[in-house]
């Protein structure tokens, strides 16, 4: 279950239970229309945050990516580039002992962590050129 739906299962009861009041259909109205708008203005948040946390990751990378070091640079190459040779050798019988699950879900987590910076630093650069550039009165220019 993802963020969104457990936010929304959790306004789900009130709402149904202002179904359930005995009440005028304009009072039942606005009772859920003030409970979606807690709801929305959470959900906002949620995006908000996760915005902001791909950004952080985001930054990260790109510091890495063009850092002065040549190893800050190239260190999560080499790592998938490493993983790629256990996967094929343990695939092939060449280590003497297989790899254990706690390597396979290592592996998982680097892949995934690896293709998700990567996406998110090419989102974002697209973003940033896509973005309507502001002029000086700070309001966004139309074009």
């Amino acid at each position: 279950m993802n963020v969104f739906s457990f936010i929304s299962s959790i306004f789900e009861p009130a709402v149904k239970l202002v179904d359930e009041l005995h009440t005028s259909d304009e009072e039942k109205l606005q009772l859920q229309s003030k409970i979606k708008a807690v709801e929305n203005e959470l959900l906002a948040k949620v995006i908000d945050y996760e915005t902001q946390l791909l950004e952080s990751k985001t930054a990260i990378i790109t510091a890495e990516a063009t850092g002065q070091s040549w190893l800050q640079r190239n260190w999560r190459p080499i790592t998938m580039l490493v993983f790629l040779i256990l996967v094929v050798s343990d695939s092939f019988g060449w280590l003497p002992n297989k790899l254990a699950p706690e390597a396979w879900t290592l592996l998982q987590i680097g892949l995934g962590g690896y293709v998700a910076g990567r996406s998110a630093e090419k989102m974002t650069q697209q973003y940033l050129k896509a973005r309507p550039a502001e002029n000086k009165s700070g309001t966004v220019a139309k074009g």
